[in-house]
């Protein structure tokens, strides 16, 4: 019988574990529960006969994939993978997958709650601004960008897009209007909300060069990684810029840095907070046991994010 290690430091609720657990039962596979583990030795002794393991943001490394003798496939209940070595699961013949889309919807509504909190002087009873009409621009249409598009629609925003990877009349065909550049987008948009991945292109990749172009006013509302910011240089242009303002859905490394920059127009929340609802807890989870069924019984590899 094939063994499948849910491994949470931060465990699902109660409700996704029982899901995921009459999944993968009834599907002919033992499971086995490590939750809120407090050493890497923990993990280690866990992931020693298992043939599968799903995580959230739980840190998969060389050293896990070398105790794992019998592992298959690692699947991160979420879209956001870095926390997963994804060259030494190659190495080691395992697969490994996201559950993209799962968590979409509950990013997405936290880009408002932020952007509501922020244009309305964060509730201090002073005069705000509405979100009606402004040019809203997302940097990147994959899942999450098309629910935030879905939600601003509500709000009679004009939306734009950049993603390279996503064709212009795919975006323009959902009245989204599909810009040519990141510099364009930037130029062009009140407020842009990021939802690239942290990738060794995009790690870094947003400063001074983009943000500035940002027109009076502008908002950068970042619910992707921390790591696509190059801190220093938002940091100086914060302080250089006093119409500018910073969201972000994750404490930057340089968190008291910003808050003494800008003030009341930086806000992070304390953790990533984006993926933190009941219901996308849940589908993430489902989704990652069903994915495990498929590729171990009919070698299914849709999302399979590693060669």
């Amino acid at each position: 019988m094939s063994k499948v290690l849910i491994a949470t430091e931060k465990p699902f609720a109660a409700p996704a574990v029982a899901g995921i657990k009459q999944i993968l039962t009834e599907a002919g596979f033992e499971v086995v529960l490590l939750e809120k583990y407090t050493t890497k030795a923990e993990l280690l002794a866990a992931v020693a006969d298992v043939e599968a393991i799903i995580i959230r943001s739980d840190i998969i490394d060389a050293e896990v994939f070398d105790a794992a003798k019998q592992l298959k496939i690692v699947v991160r209940a979420g879209a956001g993978y870095d926390n997963v070595d994804l060259e030494s699961a190659t190495a080691h013949g395992v697969c490994v997958m996201n559950t993209p889309g799962q968590n979409a919807n509950a990013v997405a509504e936290l880009v408002f709650a932020m952007l509501l909190f922020g244009v309305r002087n964060r509730f201090n009873g002073t005069s705000g601004t509405e979100l009606k009409d402004k040019k809203l621009g997302l940097l990147a249409y994959g899942n999450t960008g098309r629910n935030v598009a879905r939600i601003a629609k509500g709000f009679g925003m004009d939306i734009y897009a950049y993603d390279p990877f996503t064709p212009a009349e795919v975006i323009e065909k959902e009245g989204v209007h599909a810009v040519a550049s990141q510099k364009e987008l930037f130029s062009t948009c009140d407020i842009v909300s990021l939802h690239i991945p942290a990738t060794p292109e995009t790690k870094g990749s947003i400063g001074r060069e983009l943000v500035s172009l940002m027109p009076k006013k502008g908002i950068l509302v970042n619910t992707a990684r921390k790591e696509v910011i190059n801190e220093p240089e938002l940091i100086a242009l914060l302080k250089e810029r006093e119409d500018l303002r910073y969201f972000a859905d994750i404490r930057p490394g340089a968190h008291e840095e910003f808050e003494a920059a800008a003030g009341e127009r930086y806000f992070s929340t304390p953790k990533k907070m984006g993926a933190q609802t009941s219901e996308a807890n849940t589908n993430a989870g489902l989704a990652a046991a069903r994915q495990i069924v498929g590729f171990i019984k009919e070698g299914n590899e849709r999302f399979r994010l590693n060669k």
